[in-house]
């Protein structure tokens, strides 16, 4: 009992401590993902019923981020901070946490019961393409994923306490349970209620999540309750901050679904290939840029409570070129063995080679916007430890429409002028697959995400670093490793495919998994030769046993 409650209670504050933690947990959530997306391309396969299920999503995920996000753990953190003084928790934090659990539990159970009446019309602007039939069944299943919302806002707010105090083992295994609770509903619901199952299986795994940090919050002797009467000025305080970041997810949100609305117009199939190529490029996301963003926040948020900007400086600069020297090599090396990933993953049953290309492509083209996504992850954060929250709405605002307009254009292109449409199908070799302008919505969104982080960046410069580029040695190192494993991995698998062949899951793994391990390699021999700080640093925090660490719980015997 005193190891687990060891594990359970250990503070992790190196970042990239913390960071290879949350890594390694998101890295466990992810496989669970991959699970979770292998099993819906066996038994279901892209066509209608797997599109009708994605497309009920976006009204439970706009109201998460709109509602939920106004009491997240980004925003609350600060607040939290300037209100306990020492490591405990002060009976001022916990009057402050009670008063917000109470409007927000009443606030989202209010706005659920709107969408819940309102979901027949709401349908017509998800996926206005589809017919009556799967309009319905998209109007059942975001009916019964409503609770999902409520449940993970929930969660999402306890877990506040838990990062605070870098409780990050507890913290993170909400993402774990989320994933097991969907392939649940995969595995066990979907075969009795069809495809209203894999609803009820999303609303296990959010009721799991919520249980995960409820647990938590307990460990750290605080219990969530409502609280009467309500000090509005604090909520109000909490509201005003959150309002714009909130809206600037929102609109993020809203680009989402202008995207899903276009390609329910497009063959059938076309968003199942969307979200499943989305959820593969956000494996690295989640497990590098997400993680060391995570990470990284709670010790910016004291850092400028304290006044201690150079701490501050400091700190972003390690998660940012942390960020950038994992990911770049990654996404070369998701480019170039993009159809053996996409094979060995989702390759079964009804999930054909058709798709398994499509999706390739797709996964090609998300990949080259991974670093900006993590960037921008990290970046945001900087202004919301600051409370400064316009800055990433503004940005968000301007790029969402961007990436609306680019959706349409970049369609309309591909259909009307036939060399774009040559070049981006011969490119990702596609040519001879229908359907290939579903492509073109991963482009927009990739192309918008990296402007949103070069607008980002340039302004952390000016208002943090005062024009320090901070990132450019790492970048350019990274860039030429990155290079290096993606041409050996290239080569390798130009030698590996007529030895393992194309026809079997251990063919297509082998060669697969072969040449990305020797692109590692080859990356971490052009690292190590141009002497990168990172990799002595990564090198430096496996050699601490980072795992280990004083226990913090009292003895059982104590309890």
């Amino acid at each position: 009992m005193d190891r687990i409650f060891k594990i359970f209670s250990k503070e992790y504050v190196n970042i990239n401590q913390a960071a290879l933690l949350l890594g390694s947990f998101a890295f466990l959530s992810q496989i669970l993902a991959l699970f979770r997306d292998r099993a819906f391309a066996h038994f279901i396969g892209p066509g209608a019923t797997l599109d009708a299920y994605y497309a009920a999503f976006r009204i439970p995920d706009l109201i998460f981020i709109s509602i939920a996000s106004l009491v997240s753990v980004t925003v609350l953190i600060p607040f939290i901070a300037s209100k306990i003084p020492g490591e405990k928790i002060s009976e001022e934090a916990r009057k402050f946490l009670s008063n917000v659990f109470t409007v927000f539990f009443l606030v989202m159970i209010l706005v659920s019961l709107i969408a819940y009446l309102l979901m027949p019309y709401l349908v017509s602007f998800i996926a206005p393409g589809f017919t009556a039939i799967m309009q319905t069944k998209v109007v059942m299943l975001s009916r019964i994923m409503l609770l999902s919302p409520i449940l993970m806002g929930l969660s999402n707010l306890f877990g506040s306490l838990t990062q605070l105090f870098r409780k990050f083992f507890i913290y993170s295994l909400s993402p774990v349970f989320y994933n097991l609770g969907i392939i649940s509903g995969v595995i066990f619901f979907y075969p009795r209620f069809g495809i209203y199952g894999l609803a009820m299986g999303v609303v296990l795994g959010a009721l799991m999540h919520f249980l995960v940090q409820t647990f938590a919050s307990k460990t750290l002797g605080f219990t969530f309750k409502f609280s009467f009467p309500i000090n509005f000025k604090d909520v109000k305080q909490v509201a005003m901050t959150s309002l714009p970041r909130t809206l600037g997810l929102a609109f993020n949100n809203v680009a989402l679904i202008s995207i899903i609305a276009l390609a329910s117009y497009l063959e059938s199939g076309s968003i199942s290939i969307f979200n499943l190529s989305f959820n593969l490029q956000s494996v690295p996301l989640n497990i590098i840029g997400i993680s060391y963003a995570v990470a990284a926040f709670p010790t910016l948020a004291k850092s400028i409570s304290l006044g201690k900007m150079d701490e501050f400086k400091s700190h972003l600069k390690e998660a940012a070129r942390a960020i950038v020297f994992w990911s770049l090599p990654v996404v070369f090396l998701f480019i170039v063995v993009r159809a053996q990933i996409v094979r060995v993953i989702l390759g079964s049953g009804s999930f054909s080679w058709e798709n398994t290309r499509l999706v390739a492509a797709s996964l090609a083209i998300f990949s080259i916007s991974v670093v900006a996504q993590g960037m921008i992850a990290l970046l945001s954060r900087a202004y919301y430890a600051k409370g400064n929250t316009r800055r990433p709405l503004s940005t968000n605002f301007f790029c969402s429409i961007f990436i609306i307009i680019l959706s349409y254009l970049f369609i309309y292109i591909f259909k009307n002028i036939p060399i774009f449409h040559y070049f981006i199908e011969s490119m990702l070799k596609v040519t001879d697959i229908p359907g290939t302008e579903v492509l073109m919505l991963p482009l927009a969104y990739s192309s918008g995400t990296i402007l949103n982080s070069i607008i980002l960046w340039f302004f952390v410069r000016r208002d943090f670093m005062k024009g320090d580029s901070f990132i450019t040695k790492t970048f350019f190192q990274s860039l030429g490793a990155a290079f290096f494993l993606g041409l050996v991995a290239y080569l390798s698998l130009n030698i590996f495919s007529p030895i393992f062949g194309t026809t079997t899951f251990w063919g297509v793994f082998l060669q697969g998994f072969i040449s990305g391990i020797l692109g590692i390699w080859a990356a971490i021999l052009v690292l190590h030769l141009l002497g990168n700080e990172e990799l002595k640093e990564i090198i430096k925090t496996f050699k601490t046993k980072f795992w280990r660490a004083k226990v913090v719980a009292p003895p059982q015997e104590g309890l």
